[in-house]
């Protein structure tokens, strides 16, 4: 079979109304909805997505999903086939290591591929609310795109975001 790896783009928008397969949510360790994009996927996806989420701290995530991992659900309403929750290190709460956010991206890359998903949208996972300046998010978000050995089984990895200035910096990263 002929290898590529997937491409790569930085878009302005909503990530709830992207036609992918698999959307990642900025979620808090708790699983249950938050503010910013984890509100907003919620909203969007309606009840089940919260069910699923609730079925995952009951099981398998009894004390939270913990920062740096990720974990799929189906997307409910969405046009996405499944949603993908990772937790961002919260830099208000100290949580400083660049490593931690890289991991968001990997993980949730592997977790795509596990599911069977070929195009991936991700928010800026840590920006806003969590405090990271967005240009640093942009550039450990693409170092950690571009060097994930699950790039080869992926068609597409969007970034998509919500402000003019997040997307600028993600474009200047991806440069």
């Amino acid at each position: 079979m002929d290898h590529h790896a997937a491409s790569l783009e930085a878009v302005e928008g909503d990530i709830t109304t992207e036609r992918v397969d698999a959307i990642v949510n900025a979620a808090n360790s708790s699983l249950l909805g938050g503010g910013g994009v984890d509100g907003a996927i919620h909203r969007a996806a309606g009840p089940s997505l919260l069910a699923e989420c609730r079925e995952l701290r009951r099981t398998a995530y009894p004390h939270g999903l913990p920062v740096g991992a990720a974990v799929s659900t189906g997307a409910g309403d969405l046009p996405a086939r499944w949603v993908i929750h990772t937790v961002g290190p919260n830099r208000h709460a100290g949580q400083t290591d660049p490593a931690l956010l890289a991991s968001c991206f990997e993980a949730s890359l592997a977790e795509a591929v596990r599911v069977g998903a070929r195009s991936v949208a991700f928010p800026a996972v840590s920006a806003g609310v969590y405090g990271w300046d967005a240009a640093e998010v942009a550039r450990i978000a693409v170092d950690a795109v571009r060097s994930s050995p699950h790039l080869d089984d992926l068609d597409l990895v969007r970034f998509v975001l919500f402000s003019p200035a997040t997307h600028e910096a993600f474009i200047h990263a991806l440069g």
